[in-house]
């Protein structure tokens, strides 16, 4: 009995030591950085190269909305240089509501914010602007391979854009356009300042 009692505790212990070895591995790939590099290339430095080097081999992107984005390397890069990489209003910025990290993955909630004063093709394919403000929950799943992004899921209301650019009277369906944002800012500030 307390032979095979001694067995069940080395083998807790050699279990133990391993998930130890295996988490310490995770820490040294700083997978919200790589997010956040990735990011900082598209809506900053708007650069394609750049913002490939942060991704796997064959990467997808998919904007779930508009089923928009690319396939493979070569998709990606058509899909960033033509639609979206420099391509957004020059007044786009985006305030991170939360993050989510996990073992090959990130999920960010976060609010973007624009002036519709160019094409986007990606989200208002075939829209002309319309020089309506614009602010779009919005929630991104970045998906890690060997310490690369190997996609990227794009998720947000195309209700809400319609309605905030004129498209959609929300007074007429049940919609929300600004308030939507408003809504989960607010939400997050106060939970923000309890903790």
């Amino acid at each position: 009995m307390k032979k095979a009692q001694a067995k069940k505790t080395k083998k807790a212990k050699k279990v133990t030591a391993k998930n130890v070895k295996t988490a310490k591995n995770v820490r040294k790939t700083d997978l919200g950085a790589i997010f956040d590099a990735h990011v900082r290339h598209e809506f900053v430095d708007h650069d394609v190269a750049a913002t490939m080097k942060t991704m796997a081999a064959e990467p997808y992107v998919h904007n779930v909305p508009t089923l928009t984005g690319g396939d493979g390397h070569a998709g990606v890069v058509d899909f960033y240089t033509h639609h979206f990489v420099g391509k957004m209003p020059a007044d786009t910025r985006i305030e991170r509501i939360s993050r989510t990290v996990g073992r090959d993955q990130v999920v960010d909630e976060l609010i973007i914010y624009f002036t519709h004063d160019c094409p986007i093709d990606y989200m208002l394919p075939g829209i002309p602007p319309t020089g309506r403000k614009v602010a779009l929950p919005h929630v991104v799943v970045m998906k890690f391979k060997g310490g690369k992004v190997a996609h990227e899921h794009i998720y947000w209301d195309q209700a809400c854009v319609l309605a905030q650019i004129g498209l959609l009277d929300p007074s007429q369906l049940p919609v929300t356009g600004a308030p939507q944002a408003a809504a989960l800012v607010e939400k997050s500030r106060r939970k923000r300042a309890r903790a």
